[in-house]
């Protein structure tokens, strides 16, 4: 399943964010707790969900009123703070990862290191209560399992009125926290992308891309912006389905025609145990007639770096090809666990399932399972895999 979060109309603020995720289907009585009890040490907020109409289209509206202001804080004592509010583990770590963010733009623009920065509106208890309640509300809905996809982002245009005066638009802090994503000017003479939302984006997005892939939309939230234009001030995220899945992946090669069978096999094991998706050995004929292998490594671009070092180590190779960031088509995949008894006794089989538009287009029982059955049942390997289809 993908996720697209689609701010090319009416930009992004957090508390689109929590309207749109409370319309796929997060507890807005619970967001409401969670929001009012995490900002009330940096001042009390009240916390309000309606749905309203933005131009025919139907959204849910997050408002969030401050009732208590107080001073601007530096970013370690808000941080402080933070760590110290009972949340889940994994909602204050993202929500810390998405303040640093903001920190880091604010900093890079006044001039100042974290320790000095101070937060104005970016800390204060709305914003707090804003960026919280975005990040519970994604883990609420196990989002964090999704792949997130983020379109390009509307920023407005004009000038707007902060605590360090009139400033343009996008403001600063914003194309800071921006850098490297997709955004556009306009369509209309006001704010549309604020500090808080744009960190969030750029937090829980794993990919950011010019038009929504090829996918089948199953459910649609819309969250309402505050003010009023002659378009819909809605972001909206759609819950699909892949059809087909892309998956971007590093290829790593090398030739080898001095390790032993026991070598290889070795630096296979090895390569795998360190994150390596997949790992193949060629037999290949090299220069002046030397009989060889190729190995050719699968990699994500997190484990790059490990599984060539580890090739490096092991074989002893002066050049290792790359090809980065190639495109691997792969079906929606998997796994179903079976009972089978077999010699009156009962064995635990994992099946991988592979699907494409919501068809099983294969389903095959797991090497390890098999193998552990024909070594206690003693039955033939070859045998168990014809008994358990």
């Amino acid at each position: 399943m993908a996720i697209i979060i689609d701010p090319q109309v009416s930009g992004i603020a957090g508390n689109m964010l929590i309207g749109a995720f409370v319309d796929l289907g997060a507890d807005a009585n619970k967001l409401k707790e969670v929001m009012e009890k995490s900002a009330e040490c940096f001042g009390k907020v009240e916390v309000t969900f309606k749905k309203i109409n933005k131009k025919g289209i139907s959204s849910t509206y997050c408002h969030v009123e401050m009732l208590e202001h107080k001073h601007s804080i530096c970013y370690p004592k808000f941080i402080e703070k933070i760590k110290k509010l009972d949340l889940d583990k994994k909602v204050k770590e993202t929500s810390i990862k998405v303040f640093e963010r903001i920190a880091i733009a604010e900093s890079k623009i006044h001039g100042k290191t974290l320790d000095t920065v101070h937060f104005h509106e970016v800390g204060a208890s709305d914003a707090v209560a804003d960026v919280i309640g975005s990040i519970y509300a994604y883990y609420s809905l196990n989002l964090d399992n999704q792949k997130i996809i983020g379109l390009p982002i509307a920023v407005g245009g004009g000038r707007v009125e902060t605590a360090h005066g009139i400033i343009p638009v996008p403001a600063p802090a914003v194309v800071e926290v921006l850098k490297n994503a997709k955004m556009i000017g306009g369509p209309v003479d006001s704010e549309l992308a604020t500090p808080t939302g744009a960190a969030v984006y750029m937090e829980i997005c794993d990919e950011i891309k010019e038009f929504i892939p090829l996918i089948k939309a199953k459910k649609t939230g819309y969250g309402a912006g505050k003010k009023d234009f002659d378009h819909p001030n809605i972001l909206r995220i759609i819950e699909s389905s892949d059809i087909a899945e892309s998956d971007k992946i590093d290829v790593i090669e090398t030739n080898m025609d001095h390790l032993t069978g026991e070598e290889i096999g070795y630096l296979f094991d090895k390569l795998l145990d360190i994150g390596a998706r997949d790992v193949s050995v060629t037999p290949i004929i090299m220069k002046k007639n030397r009989p060889g292998n190729l190995l050719k490594v699968i990699s994500r671009k997190e484990n790059r770096e490990k599984v060539i070092e580890a090739i490096f180590k092991e074989t002893g190779s002066l050049g290792i090809r790359i090809a980065p960031n190639m495109h691997r088509g792969i079906s929606k995949r998997e796994f179903s666990k079976q009972i089978f008894n077999i010699n009156d006794k009962d064995y635990e089989v994992t099946f991988k399932i592979g699907y494409l538009n919501g068809e099983i287009i294969s389903k095959r029982p797991e090497y390890e399972d098999l193998k552990k059955i024909a070594q206690d049942s003693g039955l033939p390997l070859k045998k168990i895999s014809e008994m358990i289809r």
